[in-house]
C-alpha cells in the first residue's frame, strides 16, 4: 500500500475473488501490516499486472498460475498468520484495490477482442407496459461471475442471484449458455443499455439495449372555432403520448383534409397536433370526420377519433296547416315546424292586430282553439328564435258558417289546366307566324314573275307603261 508504483494492492481479479470470501475480518490488522510491507505484496502486484497482458488471452489454469506466483515473493511469510493476514487485507481493501487492476485487465483484453469475447447481448424493442426478454449469450463459460447491470449501472442479478430490489426484473433462465432475464410492466424510463458481464481473467461485457415503444392513444379533438353557416370551421386533432411520434390524418367521406401539423418533443415521447380550417354551410351539419393516428407500433390498426361536425344557423319557420275548409264548431290545430342549431327552446304564437282568443291553448310548437267561430278569423303568426337570427311564418283562418257552400277546387288540376292553355297559346303563335311567312314568301314570287312576263312582252309593257287609248282596239296578250 505504500509503494507509489504498484497500481493496487491485490492480485487478479480471480484471486481476488477468492481472498474476498475468505471473510477473516478479526486480522485487519495483520492485513494492514502485511500490506506496508511492499515486498511482501506489492511487488507480487506489479508481477500481476506485468502478467495480466498474457493472462487475459491465457486459459483460467494460467490465470491461477500467475496468482500463484504473485504469492510467491522472496519476502513470503511463511506463517499461517502471514496467508490469513492477507487474505483479510484483500476483504478490507477489495472495492479499493481491485477496480483499478480490474480496468487494467480490460483495457489489455480490448486490444484483440474476437479472442476475449466470452459473452454476447441481443437488443430488445418492447411495448410500453409490456414485458421484455434481456438475453445474454455466453462462450466458453468456465463459472466465472455473472453480473447484469441496469442502464444506471445497478447491479440486478450477480451470478442469478437478485441484488437489486425490484420484482418486475426475475431470473428466468441462467445455464452455461445462456443468461435470461424479464422486466415486466415496461416504461420509457426502463429504456437503455442493460450491461451483460463476465469475470473471469478479465472482464467482458455485452450491451443489450433496450427500445421502448410507446403507442399512441385515441386522439381527442378541439373546436378552436365554431363553425357557423357561410363561415370556416377551426379543428384540431391532438395526440398527447407517443414513441416514436404518430402520424395525424383528417379523413371525410374517404378523402383526407389536409391538416397543419405540429410536433413537441416532451424528453421520452413525442406529442402531435394537425389543424384544418373547412368552410360550412347548413348542409354540414352533422357531417361526419375522423382523425386517424398512425403509428408502427398498431399494426396498421389506426386509432380513430370520430366527430360530428356541429354548424350553427339561424331558424327556419313553416306553419302546417290544417286540410279541408272550417266551419263554426270546429276544432283548429296548427302546427309550427321549426329547423336550426341550435334548435329554439321556445315558440311565440301571436295574431296579427289583435290578440290569441281565450280558447287558445298553446302546447310547445301547436297552437289549438276549440269551438271555432267566424270571431276568430285573422292571421295567426309564429316566431322562433336563436342566438343566430329569427324567423316566422303566418296562416290565415277563415271559419264559415256550417251551411255555407264552399266550392273547393284542387290544386292538382288547376295546374294542368294552367299548362294545356299555355301550350295552346305558343301553338297559335307559332301557327301565326308560320302563315305570316308563307304569305310573303309567296307575294314575293308573284311580284318576280309579274316583271319577268313585261320584259320578255315588250307590247304589253308598252301598253301598261304609256297608257294605250282603248278605242285604238282591244288586244289580247298571254301572260
Amino acid at each position: 500500500a505504500s509503494d507509489q508504483n504498484a497500481p493496487s494492492c491485490r492480485c487478479t481479479p480471480t484471486e481476488s475473488h477468492f481472498l474476498c470470501v475468505n471473510q477473516l475480518s478479526d486480522e485487519v490488522s495483520t492485513a494492514e501490516e502485511t500490506c506496508d510491507d511492499p515486498l511482501s505484496f506489492g511487488g507480487r502486484v506489479r508481477a500481476a499486472a506485468a502478467e495480466a497482458p498474457r493472462v487475459c488471452t491465457g486459459t483460467l489454469k494460467e490465470s491461477e498460475r500467475v496468482c500463484s506466483n504473485a504469492k510467491g515473493s522472496p519476502r513470503k511469510r511463511n506463517t499461517k498468520e502471514g496467508e490469513r493476514g492477507i487474505s483479510a487485507m484483500a476483504l478490507a481493501t477489495v472495492w479499493t484495490y481491485c477496480v483499478p487492476l480490474t480496468i487494467f485487465i480490460t483495457a489489455a483484453c480490448l486490444v484483440d477482442t474476437a479472442r476475449c469475447q466470452a459473452v454476447q447481448a441481443e437488443n430488445v424493442t418492447v411495448l410500453e407496459g409490456g414485458t421484455a426478454q434481456i438475453s445474454c449469450r455466453l462462450q466458453k463459460y468456465d463459472g466465472s461471475i455473472v453480473v447484469i447491470q441496469n442502464p444506471r449501472r445497478q447491479t440486478l442479478f450477480f451470478n442469478g442471484t437478485r441484488a437489486l430490489k425490484d420484482d418486475r426484473f426475475q431470473m428466468m433462465l441462467f445455464s452455461p449458455t445462456m443468461v435470461r432475464i424479464t422486466l415486466t410492466n415496461v416504461s420509457v424510463s426502463d429504456e437503455g443499455g442493460y450491461f451483460c458481464q463476465l469475470y473471469t481473467d478479465s472482464t467482458h461485457h455485452q450491451v443489450a439495449t433496450l427500445s421502448v415503444s410507446v403507442p399512441p392513444e385515441i386522439p381527442t379533438v378541439e373546436v378552436k372555432q365554431e363553425a357557423v353557416e357561410g363561415g370556416e370551421a377551426e379543428l384540431t386533432c391532438v395526440s398527447p403520448r407517443s414513441k416514436p411520434a404518430a402520424t395525424l390524418r383528417w379523413m371525410r367521406s374517404g378523402r383526407e383534409i389536409p391538416g397543419v401539423v405540429s410536433q413537441q418533443d416532451n424528453g421520452k415521447t413525442f406529442s402531435v397536433s394537425s389543424t384544418i380550417r373547412i368552410p360550412v354551410e347548413r348542409k354540414d351539419n352533422g357531417a361526419a370526420l375522423n382523425c386517424e393516428a398512425l403509428h408502427p407500433s398498431l399494426g396498421g390498426q389506426n386509432r380513430v377519433r370520430r366527430y360530428r361536425l356541429d354548424v350553427y344557423f339561424a331558424p327556419t319557420v313553416r306553419i302546417i296547416p290544417p286540410s279541408g275548409i272550417l266551419r263554426e264548431g270546429d276544432s283548429l290545430s296548427l302546427t309550427c315546424s321549426i329547423t336550426g342549431n341550435p334548435l329554439p327552446r321556445t315558440t311565440q304564437w301571436s295574431k296579427i292586430n289583435d290578440t290569441l282568443p281565450e280558447r287558445a291553448e298553446i302546447s310547445g310548437p301547436t297552437l289549438q282553439i276549440a269551438r271555432l267561430s267566424q270571431s276568430h278569423n285573422g292571421t295567426y303568426l309564429c316566431q322562433a328564435q336563436n342566438n343566430y337570427g329569427r324567423a316566422a311564418d303566418y296562416y290565415t283562418l277563415l271559419v264559415y258558417d256550417p251551411g255555407a257552400v264552399v266550392e273547393t277546387h284542387s290544386a292538382v288540376p288547376y295546374a294542368v289546366i294552367g299548362g294545356v292553355l299555355a301550350l295552346l297559346v305558343f301553338t297559335v303563335i307559332c301557327v301565326l307566324i308560320v302563315t305570316i311567312w308563307c304569305s310573303v314568301r309567296q307575294k314575293g314570287s308573284y311580284l318576280t314573275h309579274e316583271a319577268s312576263g313585261l320584259d320578255e312582252h315588250g307590247e304589253v309593257q308598252e301598253a301598261f307603261l304609256n297608257g294605250n287609248d282603248v278605242s285604238q282596239g282591244k288586244k289580247e296578250y298571254l301572260l
